[in-house]
């Protein structure tokens, strides 16, 4: 028997354990507390003059309702399930060859739309209690404010298939009708495939080539965050306060400090399991990111989503040579990536040589020789003629310390900007994906001469600004990057990765 097509452009229903899984057993727990401990009103409610000094079940006894109360209860729960059934009779959705289609509601009703080529990306969450009953929640990023469609939830095959169909047809492609196609069973059933998917690994081999995948390493992760500015403050505020209890005897404090430390804790817990089996890798349909252990998430972000991309490393993760890696996008998934950040943050924590990696995944054919040769030297101390245009020596005034690694450098299809010496940050940003460039020069930057530059792409963690440069260098950046953007604007084909077949 051939296998349904989810995107046959006909409306389709989600998986049945939907309504349990969206909200149902938070229902069931809610209405326990509130019977628990609201029974005695409750009793005097239903049974007028009833004082219930003891247990009202004690008092429902001794008054004979039982058949009442039981009949009470059959009632509720009908209406609940009832409820349930209808809330997911009515969230149907269609893929078609130029959108995505969600309606739902019982009462007030909602229709949702997004369209296949403005789609950022599309994540696949499956959470701990979900993967239980086999189901994933498929996210669909769309470019915008509230923008992205959610369809929680699909059975976990049924959601891979869904992603691959939607990638294909925003490609530019056509679906091919599935075959019949026999699937082995699994032994022990139901629960010998539960246990086959929970140990699965996180990326299927045949997706990507082995090549093309970064690992993530557990060791790393916790050394990075606990030599991470921020984690290094917290101990420093922690030192000040035990100083302060020891010294002026204020234990008050340790009401203030024992939080912090549940807090910290859970959040270096949180943060390195979120990261276990993290992966990024290339695939057909784009740079997939997978992460997670009990509750796992893996998203593709198509060709051409990415606008803009920055490296950095933080003043302690310099003797190791680490990097974190983060990303501006025209859209955003409502999970978190992996290590518990945002999911703009795309490697949490790599290589140099893991950079580069990365690099050539997120941005297919702009890396080539002469640009990997200027983002090694934008990563290493400042140089004579390593390929940046660097702010003059009078910019000292502004840029105490990084002036000489504060530059650009202009490739065919890249800006690349270089800054921070104590905190160093590169920030690429694809000709293609830029939406204006701006040139700035207050009152202090007139008098010395010096001139600031902006690149604008969407909103993101990633400003692709830099100031104190000479005011000619910031004028010839300025017409040399417009230039350049209409040009890589007009040829720019990755919307449509794939092409039509006709």
């Amino acid at each position: 028997m051939n296998p349904e097509n989810l995107a046959d452009g006909e409306w389709h229903r989600l998986h049945p354990a939907t309504p349990l899984l969206r909200g149902g057993i938070a229902f069931i727990a809610i209405l326990g507390i509130v019977i628990a401990n609201l029974r005695e009103r409750l009793l005097e409610l239903f049974i007028p003059g009833t004082e219930a000094p003891g247990d009202p079940i004690d008092a429902i006894v001794d008054r004979g309702l039982v058949p009442l109360a039981l009949g009470a209860v059959v009632v509720l729960l009908l209406l609940c399930i009832a409820g349930f059934y209808l809330s997911w009779r009515m969230h149907t959705f269609r893929i078609t060859e130029e959108l995505v289609e969600v309606r739902s509601g019982i009462l007030f009703r909602t229709h949702r739309k997004a369209r296949l080529d403005r789609i950022q990306g599309i994540n696949i969450v499956r959470p701990l209690f979900a993967r239980v009953f086999g189901a994933a929640r498929l996210e669909i990023t769309g470019a915008g404010a509230d923008s992205n469609v959610q369809l929680a939830y699909l059975g976990s095959a049924r959601a891979d298939e869904l992603r691959r169909d939607i990638l294909t047809l925003a490609s530019g492609s056509r679906v091919e009708a599935p075959a019949a196609v026999a699937r082995p069973g699994v032994p022990g059933g139901i629960v010998g495939q539960r246990v086959a998917e929970f140990v699965a690994p996180e990326l299927d081999p045949s997706l990507a080539a082995p090549e093309s995948v970064v690992a993530m390493h557990p060791g790393r992760l916790f050394a990075s965050t606990v030599l991470s500015s921020g984690t290094l403050f917290f101990f420093v505020l922690l030192g000040i306060a035990a100083a302060m209890i020891v010294v002026w005897d204020a234990f008050g404090l340790l009401f203030g400090v024992i939080p912090l430390l549940f807090g910290l804790g859970s959040y270096l817990v949180n943060r390195i399991v979120k990261s276990l089996r993290y992966t990024i890798a290339g695939t057909p349909d784009g740079v997939r990111v997978g992460y997670g252990l009990l509750s796992t998430s893996n998203e593709t972000l198509p060709p051409g989503r990415i606008h803009s991309i920055s490296i950095s490393q933080e003043l302690l993760w310099r003797p190791f040579d680490w990097w974190e890696v983060k990303v501006n996008r025209a859209g955003k998934s409502s999970a978190q990536g992996a290590a518990g950040q945002q999911n703009t943050t795309i490697l949490p924590i790599g290589s140099r040589a893991e950079v580069f990696k990365v690099l050539e995944l997120v941005l297919p054919g702009l890396v080539d020789e002469q640009t990997r040769a200027i983002v090694e030297a934008g990563l290493a101390r400042a140089k004579p003629d390593d390929g940046f245009t660097t702010s003059p020596r009078r910019a000292v005034v502004l840029r105490w310390f990084s002036w000489r690694r504060n530059g650009f450098a202009l490739r065919p299809d890249a800006v690349i900007l270089r800054r921070g010496a104590i905190w160093r940050e590169l920030v690429v940003v694809p000709a293609a994906r830029m939406q204006s460039v701006s040139l700035r020069q207050g009152p202090l930057q007139r008098a010395l001469r010096l001139a600031g530059v902006h690149v604008h792409t969407v909103a993101g963690p990633i400003s692709a600004r830099l100031g104190a440069l000479d005011a000619g260098d910031a004028s010839g950046f300025f017409r040399d990057v417009a230039r350049t953007a209409i040009g890589a604007a007009v040829a720019d084909r990755t919307h449509r990765w794939r092409g039509a077949t006709g």
